[in-house]
């Protein structure tokens, strides 16, 4: 029970002082950072069309529903066997990390979910890296990139684009 209270009280946030906190996410704001990673993003009336490894990214933003969404387009879902409908599942459970994949108008998308107003720098960019990572790897890996089991290339290659990702933003 001691061990419990212990990792609890750890586990609780550090109040930060007001100097040390990140501004809140806008829209602007969002814009800049997606400028950061991809000088040719292009915005939206309601978010931004940008380009991470040659992958079209489609950032969609509502402010007032408190929502953002990072979505790349995968794949026509007709036509996917049960089999590959069961591995989406799977990977949206341990691979995928906090993107997921997802059915939506008769496509599967990679989506990376987010409350807007709290969504920092550095979570924006790892959820569009991992949204990047999770559709570059369907049908292999299924993997977001940032963590995962085993040995190999992949996981160093696909860290190297969160980093990279991270790099680009650092000064925002």
């Amino acid at each position: 029970m001691f061990r419990f209270l212990i990792y609890c009280l750890m586990s609780l946030p550090i109040a930060l002082s007001a100097q040390e906190r990140e501004p809140l996410m806008t829209p602007d704001r969002m814009f800049q950072i997606a400028l950061a990673l991809d000088p040719d993003a292009r915005p939206l009336p309601n978010g931004i069309e940008m380009t991470i490894e040659n992958v079209p990214v489609l950032i969609v933003a509502d402010i007032v529903a408190n929502r953002m969404r990072a979505m790349v387009p995968i794949r026509l879902a007709e036509g996917m066997t049960p089999e590959e409908l069961e591995r989406v599942l799977q990977a949206n459970f341990d691979t995928a990390l906090d993107a997921r994949y997802a059915l939506a108008n008769g496509r599967l998308w990679a989506v990376y979910i987010h409350p807007f107003a709290q969504l920092e720098r550095d979570q924006f960019i790892s959820g569009i890296a991992q949204t990047v990572n999770i559709a570059n790897s369907y049908g292999t890996l299924f993997s977001g990139g940032a963590a995962q089991f085993g040995a190999g290339d992949s996981v160093d290659l696909q860290r190297d684009l969160l980093q990279e990702l991270l790099d680009c933003g650092q000064e925002l």
